[in-house]
């Protein structure tokens, strides 16, 4: 087994939990922490220094990605990736081609979301059942309070709408460090993982609580709109010992969860709904609903979309057919009574 020096790895994140999977490790091993992940290698660092690598042709668990924790070897020049430790958390979401992960060994998600035309609730709600179906806590972020319109109404409409389980802050990018109001989640050791859009003050947070000079970018005018200044994932260190992965702007938000999961993130609708008269009450015109009149009817109808959507990526191309295909018989029936209806 290798020489751990447990304090400096501390420094980037490392934790109890990976210590029973190096027992195999060899001394030539080196461990070290994806920081950043580019077409044709990878940026380790030890918590000592950081150094290029490239990933050995075959290695059985997989794509390393940033966050991740891995074993590398000397060779011919270059530092070789062997393997990659089984992660604690794994940050991903659902896309048309199956699962994509963003980010590894997260302890903490801050969901960042401006005052401006940004706004939105829904992409919200949508994040934070992300995130929460992966075992990252999510802490909501609302930035651009100097610029933005509606501040103490919008943060009030949020605060009102999702459980009080779920924190929120809001605060200047720009103006953090990290013995401000982020403190708790800034701890040695922790990992946090900056989502949110384009242009909403990802890469000025990091710049700011770690000292980073990373490029930013302004916000189109009119609709608010941010460029894509970031268009790679990267992780970086504060000086109290926390660690931030910086993220670009993602246009998708699909959790990769199930139905169980995506309840966790709506737990105030499933504790109310074992009260419904109906136990397959869908929370609609059903009669002794208890859960239409007291949760936000756009947070119910928020939920039953992603419902829907977590549904239909379960089913297999065969199911699909089928109910197009029921879907299809129905609308047939409803158009042929409409025309009896009418004579003809």
């Amino acid at each position: 087994m290798i020489d751990l020096d447990f304090p400096t790895l501390h420094g980037i994140g490392f934790k109890q939990h990976f210590v029973s999977q190096l027992a195999a490790a060899m001394p030539r091993h080196r461990l070290a922490r994806v920081t950043s992940v580019q077409r044709d290698g990878f940026t380790l660092d030890d918590g000592r220094a950081s150094f290029p690598a490239r990933c050995a042709r075959f290695v059985s668990t997989g794509q390393a990605v940033v966050g991740d924790w891995v074993l590398a070897t000397p060779g011919q020049g270059d530092w070789w990736i062997d393997c990659t430790l089984d992660a604690f958390t794994r940050l991903s979401r659902r896309t048309p081609s199956g699962s994509q992960v963003l980010a590894s060994n997260v302890d903490t998600a801050l969901l960042l979301m401006g005052l401006d035309n940004d706004f939105n609730p829904r992409r919200m709600e949508r994040c934070i059942a992300l995130v929460r179906a992966c075992g990252v806590e999510a802490v909501m972020v609302l930035t651009k309070p100097d610029i933005g319109s509606e501040v103490e109404g919008r943060s009030a409409q949020l605060r009102q709408r999702i459980p009080g389980d779920v924190p929120l802050l809001s605060l200047i990018p720009a103006q953090q460090l990290d013995t401000g109001v982020l403190a708790p989640w800034l701890g040695a050791g922790q990992t946090l993982v900056l989502l949110g859009s384009s242009g909403v003050g990802k890469s000025t947070l990091t710049n700011a609580l770690t000292g980073s000079l990373q490029a930013t970018g302004g916000t189109r005018h009119g609709d608010d709109r941010g460029r894509h200044t970031t268009t790679a994932r990267s992780l970086h260190r504060c000086p109290g010992g926390a660690c931030i992965i910086d993220t670009p702007g993602l246009r998708a938000w699909q959790p990769d969860a199930d139905e169980d999961a995506l309840a966790r993130s709506f737990d105030d609708i499933a504790a109310l709904a074992d009260q419904c008269q109906f136990r397959d009450c869908r929370h609609e015109s059903e009669p002794g609903c208890a859960v239409r009149d007291v949760v936000d009817a756009d947070r119910l109808q928020n939920y039953r979309k992603l419902l829907r959507e977590l549904r239909r990526a379960e089913q297999t191309a065969l199911e699909r057919i089928a109910e197009r295909g029921k879907w299809k018989v129905l609308m047939k029936e409803a158009k042929q009574r409409g025309r009896d209806k009418r004579g003809g």
